[in-house]
């Protein structure tokens, strides 16, 4: 994948939010700027164009000029802090906006050879806030348009995307999801508390706080939790699971360590609720059959005294 830096637009008003300062609102635990820093972590730099504020990572701060002077005042100032050939560019109110998503913008970027790739949300319209950009002409186009009308500050986007050659790429339904109202943070909120995404989120939203940057196969760590809820006690399973995090790291950490501390654990879990259904010799079934101890033949006095 073609080396990129990014920028993330996290100024402007927030009018529709009664002033609210957007980047902040939480959504999943998480504030919207560091979800938006989340899906970007492998940009060589980050510039965060707004008022500083405590970031889950590392970035660069840049403010346009004047304050509040627009997307493309803000463009600019971003521009002036990055070096990479490419450029990804993001609004920080993108609460679905995921990694593939990032990684299809710049794949497209490279293969394409056109001057910029961006989405187009699923009504058609271009989303240049959610795309990558190759750095020359996007510098040589906002230069142009500064020349042009003497200032960047509150000409509308529309005016560097229409000079540029691009590629568009259809969204997935809810990447280009920006929250401009308090309808929409409600909505976001309600989403990702669904069945089918509350897991993923709480996830990463734990490896986010944690400051954890690993991917593991939950599947694996959830079936090691049932097994050993299921067949040793209920309570072994967030402890099995600590306990295998716990051998990760101290194994050297990744991906891996945390397989293999999975399997081993899984392993020994199967043979504990194995030995369960095992017969004792000399017995009918084994103690977990009986619902105690085996019986024990009558004491020989005999024997004993010998």
């Amino acid at each position: 994948m073609t080396a990129y830096d990014a920028i993330v637009l996290a100024g402007g008003a927030a009018k529709r939010l009664g002033g609210a300062d957007k980047p902040a609102v939480s959504v999943g635990g998480r504030a919207l700027l560091d979800r938006v820093l989340g899906v970007c972590r492998d940009a060589g730099r980050t510039v965060v164009v707004g008022g500083r504020r405590v970031t889950a990572r590392p970035v660069v701060w840049a403010r346009e000029e004047p304050p509040g002077g627009g997307p493309l005042a803000a463009l600019d100032a971003g521009v002036r802090q990055i070096g990479a050939p490419a450029v990804l560019v993001l609004s920080a109110d993108l609460p679905f906006l995921g990694e593939r998503t990032v990684r299809q913008l710049i794949d497209v970027l490279d293969t394409s050879g056109r001057e910029a790739a961006l989405l187009t949300d699923p009504g058609g319209r271009d989303q240049p806030l959610v795309a990558a950009y190759r750095t020359e002409p996007l510098r040589r186009e906002l230069a142009l348009l500064a020349t042009e009308h003497g200032s960047l500050a509150g000409l509308p986007l529309r005016l560097l995307t229409q000079e540029l050659d691009l590629a568009r790429i259809a969204a997935e339904p809810l990447a280009s999801f920006d929250c401009d109202t308090w309808e929409d943070i409600s909505a976001a909120r309600a989403r990702i508390r669904e069945h089918g995404n509350v897991l993923d989120e709480w996830i990463t939203a734990v490896k986010d706080e944690l400051g954890i940057e690993l991917d593991v196969d939950t599947g694996v760590l959830l079936d090691l939790a049932r097994d050993a809820a299921h067949g040793v006690a209920r309570p072994a399973a967030p402890l099995t699971t600590f306990l295998v995090g716990y051998a990760a790291a101290r194994a050297g950490g990744g991906p891996e360590a945390v397989a293999q501390a999975a399997r081993k654990a899984a392993a020994l879990a199967a043979r504990w609720a194995g030995e369960a259904d095992q017969a004792t010799p000399g017995t009918a079934a084994g103690p977990a059959a009986s619902g105690g101890k085996p019986d024990k033949p009558p004491k020989n006095d005999e024997a004993d005294a010998g």
